[in-house]
């Protein structure tokens, strides 16, 4: 008989490699702390350098062996470089994190073309494009892989009128039905996807919005009547990305303090 693993051992990533895009700050960089803090080594990416170096130099400081791959995930050619220079920097990717996202405001009858493509390209266009190169290089030809695409709550459903994020709300629809898609088809390859969608975070991307709310308001809109924080990812990244979740594979679960619950999302 196998012997049952304790908790700690499902739960530990030692000997295992992550990258994660949109890194360098926010939601990715707290889902970069939780799996270099469970043994797995990580590499970050995102547009820009500097952020990249900020961000690696703090990881390693929490004792994380962390390093760095600028790239736009929106461009095919450098979506192929990112999965090579990874490759040849650290080896095989068991743990890939599709977190780099963009969003535009505007309203649904003169949202530029400009817009939606952008926020298109790089949300699910993206993920496609680099869980596709991933797995050929890295995970089919070992039959292990473990994806987690980050969604949001607003792939669950509409938002209030003024928020007006078409192509936002389209495309974390589109990416909650491409892991399911993506679950159904390589689960005999041995490959896990998985899909995160957090309700509000204070980050760069929602401070427009809770500014223009006010926090307590959107707070006490969600049962636990707060907003995400810096831990709140960690838990969720973790369970999809190691032993202990290998019976899970094309879920969603929302992080939003229980906002989903009462919106019917």
């Amino acid at each position: 008989m196998t012997e049952i693993r304790t908790v700690q051992q499902l739960f530990d990533l030692q000997g295992k490699t992550a990258l994660i895009t949109g890194g360098s700050r926010g939601l990715g960089l707290q889902m970069a702390q939780a799996l270099g803090e469970a043994g797995a080594k990580v590499v970050i990416s995102s547009r820009k350098a500097a952020d990249l170096e900020e961000a690696v130099m703090a990881l390693q400081d929490r004792g994380i062996d962390a390093r760095w791959i600028a790239a736009d995930a929106g461009k095919p050619e450098d979506i192929q470089r990112l999965v090579q220079e990874t490759l040849e920097r650290v080896g095989d990717i068991d743990i890939l994190v599709n977190n780099a996202g963009a969003t535009w405001g505007a309203p649904a009858q003169d949202y530029p073309l400009e817009a939606w493509d952008k926020v298109m390209d790089l949300n699910i266009r993206g993920y496609f494009l680099l869980s596709q190169a991933v797995a050929k290089a890295s995970m089919i030809p070992r039959k292990q892989g473990r994806i987690i695409n980050v969604s949001s709550i607003a792939g669950l459903g509409g938002n209030p009128p003024f928020m007006q994020t078409i192509a936002y709300n389209t495309s974390k629809g589109a990416v909650i039905n491409f892991t399911r898609a993506l679950a159904a088809e390589w689960g005999h390859l041995g490959i896990r996807v998985n899909a995160i969608a957090p309700g509000f975070f204070p980050s760069k991307m929602t401070a427009g919005t809770i500014a223009a709310v006010g926090e307590d308001k959107m707070a006490a809109q969600a049962p636990l009547l707060r907003l995400g924080d810096d831990e709140d990812l960690k838990g969720a990244t973790l369970l999809f990305a190691s032993e202990a979740g290998k019976h899970i594979t094309g879920q969603v679960l929302a992080v939003d303090g229980g906002l989903s619950a009462v919106t019917g999302g």
